[in-house]
């Protein structure tokens, strides 16, 4: 796929932001780009602010079916994510709301309150079967926006209740605030948590995902929750060839220290409107490597910048791809991290009885 030319955004209007430029989406005739009109006497434009609007959702249980993942359902509490991490893979998909994977990605967020009454009332369905629900595979359940809107922790209460299996995958520190939920879930086995620890160098973390917690206080909300008796994995995710690439070892035992039972990794992907973006970046940043970011990607690929059929687009394939997974592999084994965590129990789950219900005779 041909992208266009990126329009590039004043780093003045962007503070805090991962991406350099807001162009439209793929599915969009024409691009945009701001000007000032010079009515007030200043040519400079506003600073990039952040906008939330609600959407009030039919159904919040998105069921996939691919080979790659080991969940076939997940909730998405938000659309669009202002930690702005650059390589982010959901990027692409804001495109199907006619807004850009940019800057629009970061700024124009989508919250669903009222999610929570989705959930109960889907899982409520006679025809529902119970199988572990992912929390944050798209976008982060615990962005800022969270502190305020509440919607993951509404969805999580809905779960404990109905004693669903759940897994959270997150960067931000606020699922500190939830741990009251987390911990009862984790005494029957109901959840497991991911927190993703993609760098210890605080000066890359910055740049590569701006509103994101320091490395360091990541390994923080690791060490709280195994503390409260939440089973966590350190998620090395995404591993940047030529940026992040060596510290596979140094970011595992960091894991370990805090208290993650468990490891996983994927390879930096850049589907679609992610590669110029990530590209830009990269010149902006890192103009000394990114010649050597970008060969090392291509040659894991078959020479494209993103291979998406199942099996290759987490990890690739090469000489390169495999050194990485026997590197992960053999200081996963040393630290112990290389055990699969105890699976969740799906055989508590039950249907909560409501105001007006009929009794059950034989309960």
């Amino acid at each position: 796929m041909v992208m266009p030319a990126q329009i590039p955004i004043d780093p003045d209007r962007r503070p805090g932001r991962g991406a350099g430029s807001n162009d439209v989406g793929r599915f969009e005739r024409f691009q945009r780009e701001p000007i000032a009109d010079s009515w007030d006497g200043d040519e400079s434009l506003p600073v990039v602010r952040t906008e939330v609007r609600e959407e009030r959702p039919r159904s919040v249980i998105t069921y996939n079916r691919s080979p790659d993942l080991p969940f076939d359902r997940s909730i998405n509490p938000y659309r669009g994510c202002e930690h702005g991490c650059i390589y982010c893979f959901a990027r692409p998909s804001h495109a199907y709301l006619g807004l850009s994977p940019g800057l629009d990605f970061e700024t124009r967020l989508v919250a669903r309150p009222g999610a929570a009454e989705v959930l109960a009332s889907e899982l409520r369905r006679p025809s529902y079967k119970v199988a572990p629900i992912a929390i944050g595979t798209n976008t982060d359940p615990y962005q800022p926006v969270e502190r305020d809107m509440e919607v993951t922790r509404s969805c999580l209460q809905v779960l404990r209740e109905f004693r669903h299996p759940v897994a959270v995958v997150t960067k931000g520190t606020l699922i500190e605030r939830d741990i009251d939920i987390l911990s009862d879930m984790a005494r029957d086995g109901l959840v497991r948590v991911g927190i993703s620890v993609t760098t210890l160098d605080s000066v890359l973390s910055r740049r590569m995902e701006p509103r994101v917690p320091s490395p360091k206080r990541r390994l923080a909300v690791i060490r709280r929750l195994a503390d409260a008796g939440v089973p966590v994995r350190i998620m090395t995710s995404p591993i940047v060839p030529g940026l992040s690439d060596t510290e596979i070892e140094a970011l595992l035992r960091a894991g370990r220290d805090a208290g993650a039972s468990a490891a996983s990794w994927i390879m930096l992907r850049l589907p679609r409107e992610v590669s110029p973006l990530f590209q830009r970046w990269l010149a902006e940043h890192y103009p000394d490597r990114a010649g050597r970011v970008m060969a090392r990607l291509r040659e894991m690929h078959g020479g494209k910048e993103y291979d998406a059929r199942w099996g290759r687009r987490m990890r690739g394939e090469g000489v390169y791809a495999e050194m990485i997974a026997n590197r992960f592999a053999l200081a996963a084994k040393r630290l112990g991290l290389d055990k699969p965590q105890p699976a969740l129990r799906c055989d508590l789950f039950r249907v909560p009885k409501r105001a007006g219900d009929q009794l059950d005779l034989f309960g």
